[in-house]
């Protein structure tokens, strides 16, 4: 069966590579998900800032990071007691950064930048809030 090409002249992705996208794309698909690779794509944190910062149980955010972990999209690394993580994946943060970064200016507002905290502490960002009112 010949690849198909499209307009550009790229050829079509390996149904092994869709499936890999497809995989990674349904990890985000959850706002919880996409709210901690946002926050680790400025920057590393342990599990209790990630979840002061995304407003999540530290129960939820560490099964959330086990799932990233496992998918090879954040890794840890030790630091006396804690752990701490970081993303694993560049290109990921290339597509969340892009994502969220799109939303939010197609909503008149900016993303907080590393080093910044949310607007009100515990709340989701406004786009990655949109995305869970939509179902996404």
């Amino acid at each position: 069966m010949a690849v198909a090409a499209d307009r550009e002249g790229f050829d079509d992705p390996s149904a092994e590579v869709l499936a890999e996208a497809a995989a990674a794309f349904g990890l985000l698909a959850s706002s919880a998900r996409l709210h901690i690779m946002w926050a680790l794509s400025q920057g590393e944190s342990d599990v209790t800032g990630l979840a002061e910062r995304v407003g999540g149980a530290l129960p939820a955010v560490s099964q959330h990071l086990t799932k990233l972990k496992l998918a090879g999209l954040v890794r840890a690394r030790r630091e006396g007691r804690r752990q701490v993580y970081v993303v694993d994946d560049p290109d990921i943060v290339t597509v969340v950064r892009l994502m969220v970064g799109q939303l939010a200016a197609r909503a008149g507002e900016a993303p907080a930048r590393a080093g910044e905290a949310p607007a009100r502490a515990g709340e989701a960002s406004a786009p990655v809030a949109r995305l869970h009112r939509t179902g996404a």
